[in-house]
């Protein structure tokens, strides 16, 4: 009895303290490419990354589930079935009524989505006769009933089982002539459809951000803005969000038509090379590929005025170091420069990835001893040396004489490499894409590289 009466007058746990005592920190999310997916060596995104590093922050662990349908994943948040949204939900006036949403990590516009050889919209007016579909229950519906009210005859559809990638698929595909997405998901996918096209902006910047239950127990949220706070004056959110959409801002969408092109035409040529290469130096056959194709295009004859030659295009001395006696055969070349990557990636023992398998390309590109000296740079500038994102930065100051003069290796054209390692990063996430979609056994043959 005395114990009971003891349980009883004992202060009750806030929902911070529960979550500690219990060790875990229930999280829904939505899977996407912006959010949270599983790449061929693990689960990957920006809110998984984000959502991990919050669990280390409060000292428990993760436990994420997926759920594609917004309406649900607002439902679940309202009713306290779980902690936290993190899945890339837009903070809108509707949803604040029902739900507390930390401070935004990152700004999106709603794009209209349309396909290239279609006459372009230039106002929702001129969606009046076209075939109009969003995902139900979305901040994009949300939109349109504002818009409505504008142009009373606006119609659209509503999906209820589709994600908003599959509804970009679908106008890259004509089958439905128009769709809205976020900024952010409108040019990672442009990469793998380059038919479609942003027609305009249908909104004002909006935040992105974690939702959580309202009510009087905001430890957790309170918890959550402080993690956020930290974010943003170390620096670490900005790296977060340049290591998904860094690359993507500079990608030249003109360039995506000639590529898969070279996809269909002399991949099936050169693939098996690159598997068995790749297979004997554990790495990503689609990393090789990506790597051969910004180097020559997967042209075996290729030469550029340095002397460089081959798809892989080696130099004199590094094919002689590596025993390659005829760097124009495809053969000879793709296995040694999957040698010669290997080796260079062995060369970085103290990066942790995806930052190891970045810098090892900066060297393949402007050599180990450049590399070198960027990352000394790097760490004399307050950056990390052993973060790409921080490295990168500092890789064109090798052309200033005011800081190449106090390296050891001298000069270097640095910001070639950080424009060689963007460009493969996109190779690689249009490859894999497509080797996923046309075959999904391919995932078997993916071996070190983390996901993107």
């Amino acid at each position: 009895m005395l114990a009971l009466i003891l349980n009883a007058c004992a202060p009750q746990r806030s929902l911070l303290q529960q979550i500690q005592h219990d060790g875990v920190l229930q999280v829904l999310t939505r899977n996407s490419p912006t959010t949270y997916y599983n790449g061929p060596h693990g689960t990957s995104g920006l809110e998984y990354d984000l959502i991990t590093a919050f669990a280390d922050y409060l000292g428990v662990k993760a436990e994420i589930r997926s759920e594609d349908k917004l309406d649900n994943i607002l439902e679940q948040i309202e009713s306290g079935q779980v902690h936290i949204a993190a899945a890339g939900l837009t903070v809108t006036e509707q949803r604040k009524n029902r739900l507390r949403f930390t401070p935004p990590y990152q700004y999106i516009t709603q794009q209209l989505i349309y396909r290239t050889g279609t006459v372009r919209p230039r106002s929702i007016k001129d969606l009046l006769d076209g075939d109009l579909e969003v995902i139900a229950n979305s901040s994009h519906a949300e939109r349109l009933k504002v818009l409505k009210e504008e142009v009373p005859a606006l119609k659209w559809r509503e999906n209820t089982e589709a994600k908003s990638t599959e509804l970009l698929n679908l106008v890259a595909e004509q089958l439905i002539d128009f769709t809205i997405a976020d900024s952010n998901e409108a040019a990672l996918h442009r990469r793998f459809h380059p038919e479609l096209r942003v027609a305009f902006d249908i909104s004002e910047p909006e935040g992105l951000a974690w939702a959580l239950r309202p009510g009087k127990d905001d430890s957790l949220y309170q918890e959550a803005l402080k993690f956020f706070d930290s974010l943003q004056e170390s620096g670490k959110l900005e790296q977060m969000l340049a290591q998904y959409y860094g690359h993507v801002r500079k990608y030249n969408y003109a360039g995506t038509p000639t590529y898969l092109r070279h996809i269909k035409q002399r991949m099936s040529r050169y693939q098996p090379l690159f598997e068995r290469a790749a297979l004997e130096n554990d790495l990503d056959w689609r990393l090789l590929a990506a790597v051969a194709y910004q180097e020559s295009n997967w042209n075996p004859r290729a030469v550029s005025p340095t002397g460089v030659r081959g798809i892989m295009m080696l130099t004199r001395n590094t094919a002689k170091q590596l025993g390659i006696k005829k760097r124009t055969d495809p053969a000879q070349s793709i296995e040694g420069g999957a040698r010669y990557i290997k080796s260079l990636y062995q060369r970085f023992p103290e990066v942790s990835e995806p930052d190891r398998i970045w810098l090892t390309l900066a060297a393949y590109n402007v050599g180990f001893g450049h590399v070198k000296d960027a990352r000394i740079i790097t760490a004399q500038r307050g950056g990390d040396a052993n973060k790409w994102m921080d490295v990168k930065e500092s890789l064109p100051l090798l052309r200033l004489r005011k800081w190449y003069k106090k390296t050891r290796y001298g000069y270097a054209r640095g910001h070639e490499p950080v424009r060689y390692v963007e460009n493969i990063r996109s190779y690689y996430d249009i490859l894999r894409w497509r080797a996923e979609r046309d075959a999904p056994a391919q995932n078997s043959l993916a071996f070190s590289l983390p996901a993107l």
